[in-house]
């Protein structure tokens, strides 16, 4: 008799590091924006009764990464480069890790800068902690995995 066939668990989504290139590694909270998008060209041939779909520009989204604010001024830094006119682009990776941290997938974008980063909402009747945002434009994203 073959064996039972195993049934692989889904990944929980908060297991996860940020690397980016020459910043101390952060630890974030939340990410979003690992996606891409392809614009749909319709192509209208001879016949005007049919219609082709093609594939047109490819966009990627910006990836969002919220932190609890500390001492740390990287990726203030890293900001102020664009700022300034001079931007430093940067390669990092998202990595999703399994229940042991051992990283099973790896999302890597090219050429990314911060285009955006918001302090915290400051409100002294709460009890929360201070969260800063970080946007990054990139230019591509890659999915790597075993």
């Amino acid at each position: 008799m073959p064996p039972a066939p195993s049934r692989p668990d889904p990944f929980g989504a908060f297991r996860f590091l940020v690397e980016i290139d020459g910043i101390p590694r952060a630890s974030f909270t939340e990410c979003t924006g690992l996606d891409s998008e392809t614009t749909v060209v319709e192509y209208r041939t001879g016949d005007l009764r049919t219609h082709l779909k093609l594939p047109g520009i490819t966009r990627f989204s910006n990836i969002t990464l919220r932190r609890g604010l500390t001492r740390d001024l990287s990726l203030y830094r890293w900001r102020q480069t664009v700022v300034e006119g001079t931007p430093e682009r940067k390669n990092g990776s998202v990595l999703l890790l399994d229940d042991g941290n051992t990283p099973v997938l790896r999302w890597n974008f090219r050429n990314g800068w911060p285009c955006k980063l918001s302090g915290p909402a400051l409100n002294a009747r709460a009890e929360e902690v201070a969260i800063e945002t970080l946007e990054i434009a990139h230019e591509g994203l890659e999915l790597e995995g075993d």
